[in-house]
């Protein structure tokens, strides 16, 4: 990616700008978490795309909406247990 005059625009501030990119220590599961996130957060900000959910799913758009936000806590289940390395 690269800044309007040409010059590249280095990782730290690509991902200071962009919160999902993600960093070297981040897990799999933080990574596929935080996008099921920001695809749930989106369907719910765009009333076209919630309403064509609630009409293939047969559901009212506000019921529809309620379960895209009940599903942002945990997109993806709990977070696997950590393995102690000792």
């Amino acid at each position: 990616m690269s800044t309007a005059g040409g010059a590249s625009i280095p990782p730290e501030q690509l991902k200071a700008r962009y919160i999902g990119t993600g960093h070297a220590d981040m897990q799999k599961h933080d990574w596929i978490t935080q996008q099921h996130r920001d695809t749930l957060s989106s369907h719910v900000g765009h009333y076209d795309q919630l309403s064509y959910y609630a009409v293939s799913q047969n559901d009212s758009v506000a019921r529809v909406r309620a379960q895209m936000l009940e599903k942002v806590f945990q997109p993806c289940g709990p977070p696997p247990q950590k393995k102690d390395g000792a």
